[in-house]
């Protein structure tokens, strides 16, 4: 593995990092607006802290543990390199989540300012781009450190400070610094997902239904949390999670190259290092391509159509990226001995790699397309909201159903073809080709939470109408690239955990033996048929959790609102007492299905071996990627229906109106459909699936029912 290669890379993370300082220095620079403004974004930027601060007591704790018992019984670097992916999706979190807190309330003063939308736009995607350039930037940080201190050792032995158990450490070390990064994400998306949604159902119900008060009225006690709830789950939880992904994309190219060639005769050593780095360059010209694509966001003038501009940031990140990536793939594979996988030669994982980065991008078109307002889909479901609740509910159903065909088949073509072109290595390299440029979409992801927050703020604060306007239409925007996101981080998801099972098999695979997992045994069909029921089993917790949570935090903002003077506007409701209620609950909340995904296939693989937990992992994977297809459009869809209609686009149902009411009622249901289950679906499987491959060889040795 060449270090000189490593060590230009880790160049241009450092540049990465630099245009993130720059960006966030740029932010704070600007003026907040008036008095009113800068006290709410003050609330909202202490609060977001306070809970992150509060929820790292938690997560410090079970990373300390986890780290000590990995170091001990599996292998003794393992658990530093545990710590350091908990501590580089930590760092992401905090930087984009106090950038977005920065960001919102300046995007709402430039649109008071400019009342140009243009302008506007400029500074909410400068903020976003904070937490996509750190994600990909600490993830491959991470990677680079750990390959530049250990290297990767296809023949090394290791063993833990007490434990008997014999290992690769390289594959090892990889996988717990993937396993870091997936235990952040999890709690992350968890708690994250109920504190903000718990908020924002309770805030809508009080608001909209209770009381006919318009939406982020200053008088509901539970608006303010909404707003926090918005940074911390759509930025923080949204930036580990794709980072989780990215990285576990990484890990699972390195680990399949170093299996392959253990498994392989004749093949030179110059053959295995250009398999391990080819997924880092690949990676690295995403990144370039990244800073390129948001430069070009941030320096030239915008118009008045911010869904252009944004999708114009993206097809320049990729297109860079899709030409930067073939010249890497000549040049590391083009002068050396080839794998027999190779069906094409050379160019074959930079096909891989485009098929991956082809799919991301057809994934979000076609999550645009059920999601947005300009798109039948979410007209069709606004119109039939004049019929009631039960129309709009069903309807969007439908769309949510209809919606996973399309995405999943892309996914399922592209795993196919880059099997039968690159083996098991092809499809990895196609996971990492749908993410490798993915600090341009976690940049345009993070646009969403920003521009909601700005129009909050507008709201709240009693800005002129025509400032509005324009933050109204950035918070249209902003759901829909919010729902792009998450298209983008399930499929993504998908990817990475076929990838991390196909590293799994051949983990706990002999040398010299073809890594088989075969569908045909009881084992492995019993572990589907559990692993799909614990998909809904995990869904089932996350919507009681939040809607339990939302329940007592909508009373609660009752009883504040009964207050004499509140209502009225005269008396401030207590913001902290919600504040503290929704972090509370989702404190409380997050630990048991967090610890779910973990013990599973712990439990299942002591008891039944690896093949049970091989079958544990393709039944939870098969079940959970259109689940929270579902889940995500279905949700998105339900809540542009209600922008829809509150933007007067339904001539004689406006804000207030029967049919209004009854897209709020949609909008209620799909709240915990989009961001609780659907994203904190894709954490799961791939948490099982990492912590799956870091035991894959305790699993192959040690099995209790035999």
């Amino acid at each position: 593995m060449s270090t000189v290669a490593l060590l230009v890379i880790l160049d241009l993370v450092v540049i990465a990092l630099l245009n993130v300082a720059f960006n966030y220095a740029k932010i704070k620079a600007q003026e907040e607006g008036t008095a009113e403004m800068a006290e709410m974004a003050g609330i909202i930027r202490s609060g977001a802290s306070t809970f992150l601060k509060t929820e790292y007591r938690t997560i410090g704790i079970v990373v300390i543990v986890l780290a000590i018992i990995l170091a001990l019984f599996i292998e003794v670097t393992s658990g530093i390199t545990f710590i350091l992916g908990a501590l580089m999706s930590s760092i992401v979190c905090v930087l984009g989540m106090r950038s977005a807190t920065y960001a919102n309330v300046r995007t709402a003063n430039k649109a008071r300012s400019t009342l140009s939308i243009g302008e506007t736009v400029k500074v909410a995607l400068c903020g976003g781009s904070i937490s996509g350039l750190s994600v990909q930037a600490c993830g491959m940080l991470g990677l680079v450190a750990v390959l530049l201190i250990w290297g990767v050792d296809h023949s090394a032995e290791g063993q833990g400070l007490i434990g008997g158990l014999h290992c690769n450490p390289s594959i090892m070390r990889i996988s717990t610094y993937s396993l870091g990064c997936s235990i952040v994400a999890m709690f992350n998306r968890v708690a994250g997902g109920n504190y903000t949604k718990a908020a924002d159902i309770s805030s809508d119900i009080l608001a909209k239904l209770r009381h006919d008060m318009p939406e982020d009225d200053s008088r509901v006690p539970n608006v303010i949390a909404d707003f926090i709830g918005d940074n911390v789950n759509d930025i923080a939880g949204n930036c580990s999670d794709l980072l989780e992904s990215f990285v576990a994309t990484m890990s699972a190219s390195i680990m399949i190259a170093v299996t392959i060639y253990i498994g392989s005769t004749g093949i030179s050593e110059a053959t295995f290092n250009a398999t391990i780095i080819f997924p880092i360059v690949l990676a690295a010209c995403g990144l370039l391509s990244c800073i390129i694509g948001l430069g070009y966001g941030s320096l030239h003038k915008m118009g008045s159509n911010p869904s252009k501009e944004l999708n114009m940031a993206t097809y320049i990140s990729s297109g860079l990226t899709v030409i930067l990536g073939l010249v890497a793939c000549y040049v590391i594979f083009g002068k050396v001995d080839l794998y027999d996988d190779f069906a094409i030669g050379w160019i074959s994982p930079w096909v891989s790699a485009v098929l991956g980065i082809v799919s991301g991008v057809a994934i979000g078109m076609i999550t645009e397309y059920y999601t947005s307002t300009d798109f039948s889909p979410t007209k069709k479901l606004a119109e039939l909201a004049t019929e009631g609740e039960a129309f709009v509910i069903t309807k969007g159903d439908a769309i949510g159903s209809r919606s996973c065909l399309f995405p999943i088949l892309f996914i399922g073509v592209s795993l196919f073809i880059s099997g039968k072109i690159c083996g098991s290595y092809g499809i990895a390299i196609s996971a990492l080709g749908m993410l490798s440029f993915v600090g341009a979409t976690v940049s345009i992801d993070a646009f969403g939470p920003i521009a909601d927050n700005a129009g909050g703020i507008a709201e709240s604060c009693h800005l002129p109408s025509n400032v509005r306007t324009i933050t109204d239409k950035l918070d249209a925007v902003g759901n829909t690239t919010a729902a792009i996101g998450k298209g983008f981080a399930i499929g993504s998801a998908a990817f990475a955990t076929v990838s991390l099972i196909v590293a799994y098999v051949g983990n706990y695979t002999e040398a010299g033996v073809e890594p088989v997992l075969n569908m045909a045994s009881f084992v492995v069909v019993a572990g589907g048929v559990i692993g799909g029921a614990l998909v809904e089993y995990f869904s089932a917790v996350l919507t009681d959790n939040t809607i339990d949570s939302a329940r007592i935090m909508a009373d609660e903002g009752d009883k504040q609102l009964s207050v004499p003077g509140v209502i009225e506007g005269k008396v401030k409701p207590d913001y902290n007492k919600l504040i503290e209620m929704a972090a509370k609950e989702a404190l409380r909340k997050m630990l048991m299905p967090s610890v779910l995904a973990i013990l599973i296939p712990i439990v299942g693989g002591f008891l039944f071996g690896a093949e049970f937990v091989g079958g544990l992992l393709v039944g939870a994977t098969i079940c959970a990627i259109p689940r929270a297809i579902f889940m995500g459009n279905s949700g998105g869809a339900f809540d542009n229906a209600k922008k829809y209609i509150e933007g007067g686009f339904l001539k004689g149902h406006g804000k207030g109106s029967a049919a209004h009411k009854a897209s709020v009622t949609g909008d209620t249901v799909g709240d915990t459909r989009k961001d609780v289950v659907g994203v904190a679906l894709d954490i799961f499987i791939k948490m099982m699936s990492t912590v799956a491959n870091t035991l894959a060889s305790v699993f192959a040795t040690i099995r209790i029912i035999k």
